[in-house]
């Protein structure tokens, strides 16, 4: 019997470093700090991708987008995010719901959260109400406690469609 879904999680986390904003889920974000990073940096995206290629048993963003390779460096992390799910749908799947909490004190997700889940959505070819972007802190605990830098953490879920 074939399953008619799977799941995947995955987790990216970058250091804050020269400049002045990060990008998040596509989405340009004002802060004191960039990040860094080959491609673009952008956590929500890339620990996404993973959670796709997870839920595909196809290993992880660094093995289809190396850091090694100079053709990613700078590269806007919504063509990975296009990319993988290029790779669900050659496989018959579709991504039916993604979740994605980031792990930081600032910058303040909040306001950026529906944009984010926009281009998410967008993305995916899925619903707006099938995308979910939360942000937690940690209580000052841990390098992103102390502002040395910002993780994400993702699930998803394929479904037959």
């Amino acid at each position: 019997m074939s399953a008619m879904f799977r799941i995947g999680q995955g987790y990216d986390v970058h250091a804050f470093g020269e400049g002045d904003h990060v990008v998040l889920g596509g989405v340009r974000v004002p802060h004191e700090r960039g990040v860094v990073a080959h491609s673009d940096g952008d956590v929500v995206i890339h620990a996404l991708c993973d959670a796709m290629l997870g839920a595909l048993a196809l290993g992880d963003i660094g093995k289809h987008f190396p850091p090694s390779d100079p053709q990613w460096k700078g590269a806007d992390s919504r063509a990975f995010l296009r990319h993988c799910n290029a790779l669900v749908r050659e496989r018959g799947w579709q991504v039916g719901n993604a979740d994605v909490t980031v792990i930081c004190e600032r910058p303040k997700v909040g306001p950026h959260a529906q944009a984010m889940r926009e281009l998410l959505a967008q993305d995916l070819d899925i619903t707006l109400d099938a995308v979910s972007i939360k942000a937690t802190t940690t209580e000052k605990l841990g390098f992103t406690g102390r502002g040395e830098g910002i993780a994400a953490m993702a699930v998803c879920l394929l479904v037959k469609p």
